[in-house]
């Protein structure tokens, strides 16, 4: 009875130790947009919008990109926050680092398609070549600091499973740039990939610190705080985009810290609204080749909802909403 009672406490102790990283990252982002929004609108830097998407959506061109910028820095802010009078984590920092090299290959898309006027950024050969290796460095680091375990949790069982090398590091690699790519491909509407992963990384935020990954929980709380922040910019009708800085910043966070607490496969059902959205693309795709059909209106899948008559701000509550109760099933499926 001791014991529970001391385990609640403590729990609650470091679920209150959240509101720090949240209100920091919250706080630097919003104040970040004030000045951002107007430097990217002087500089010219607005999005183009590609010609295969919903027509309706050209009156969007020119809205400034990159603002992924502003949730960086809300993000560096609040981990500058937390360590104040608390030990210093270096697995802490590895994720932070791995979100942020993630965020640098958004950013070199991002500024060739904005400055160099390439709609399309970096090749997808060029683009998954970068993801593979910050990938690569993510897990050397881990190795070097002793954190490099092979268990994953099993959803509903309660139980671990080890696999082998030889299959957790392919694994690993397909997890992250998985999930990196699948955020992504959300990034195409109004405050769609904001919204969506505030209760993503809400749930690994409680998920980390009920498992003693506190570390990790303080940096998901902070990815909380800069979704909220960036919606108040974002939400529809949106004056900046996150743009591949921002989605695959984001992407790299929920990734890494799914891998560090050991659940990358409740990503799949916390997540399961990023894992549509590009099984959405994979599967018209192959559907076309094959048949020359095409299986969805539009794909992304967000795409096809706008073309079955949707508005932007219904999908982007719907989306949102089952997230919301994934990330409850989740939440029941390890405790």
């Amino acid at each position: 009875m001791t014991d529970n009672i001391l385990h609640s406490v403590s729990v609650k102790i470091l679920m209150s130790q959240m509101l720090i990283p949240f209100i920091s990252a919250f706080a630097v982002t919003v104040i970040s947009g004030i000045f951002l929004i107007p430097w990217l609108h002087k500089l010219k830097f607005g999005q183009e919008i590609r010609e295969e998407g919903p027509s309706w959506h050209q009156k969007k061109s020119g809205t400034p990109t990159m603002g992924g910028i502003m949730m960086i820095a809300g993000v560096i802010a609040a981990y500058a926050a937390s360590f104040v009078g608390t030990p210093f984590n270096p697995r802490f920092l590895l994720i932070l680092c791995a979100g942020l090299g993630f965020g640098a290959v958004g950013f070199a898309d991002d500024y060739i398609k904005v400055v160099k006027k390439r709609n399309l950024g970096l090749t997808s050969k060029q683009k998954f070549s970068l993801q593979l290796a910050v990938t690569a460095a993510y897990l050397t680091g881990l190795y070097f600091m002793g954190g490099f375990s092979r268990e994953t949790v099993i959803p509903f069982t309660g139980a671990y499973i080890e696999m082998p090398v030889w299959l957790y590091i392919p694994f690993v690699f397909t997890v992250i740039t998985g999930t990196v790519n699948a955020v992504n491909l959300t990034d195409g509407l109004d405050g769609l990939a904001s919204s969506v992963n505030v209760p993503a990384s809400l749930f690994f935020m409680v998920a980390a610190v009920m498992m003693g990954f506190d570390y990790a929980g303080v940096l998901m709380a902070s990815a909380v705080g800069a979704c909220m922040g960036f919606l108040i910019y974002n939400h529809y009708p949106a004056r900046v985009f996150m743009g591949d800085t921002g989605s695959l910043f984001l992407g790299g966070m929920l990734a890494v810290t799914a891998v560090e607490t050991k659940l990358s496969l409740v990503l799949v059902i916390a997540g399961f609204v990023y894992l549509f959205e590009a099984l959405s693309v994979i599967i018209q795709v192959t559907s076309f080749k094959l048949t020359g059909k095409r299986v969805f209106k539009m794909s992304p899948v967000h795409h096809h909802f706008e073309m079955c008559g949707w508005k932007e701000t219904k999908i982007v509550a719907v989306f949102t909403a089952v997230t919301v109760v994934l990330c409850f099933i989740s939440v029941i499926s390890l405790f």
